[in-house]
């Protein structure tokens, strides 16, 4: 693995958990502005993180069989 992909991965991990971290912040009772930019941020951050592993996933593949 390059370190390019090893940054690719951890940049994803952080990705993830901030996502995930404002997904379950959204546990407590909140006013709606706060929901709706919790959720947006949660969902758009959390699907940054899978893509961005799904492509360094790829680019470690690929770099493995050429």
């Amino acid at each position: 693995m390059t370190p390019g992909i090893g940054i690719m991965y951890g940049v994803a991990g952080v990705f993830a958990l901030v996502g995930a971290g404002l997904l379950l912040a959204l546990i407590r009772p909140a006013g709606p502005a706060k929901v709706y930019v919790y959720r947006m941020a949660g969902i758009m951050a959390l699907a940054a993180g899978i893509v961005l592993a799904m492509s360094a996933t790829a680019m470690w593949q690929w770099s493995v069989e050429a």
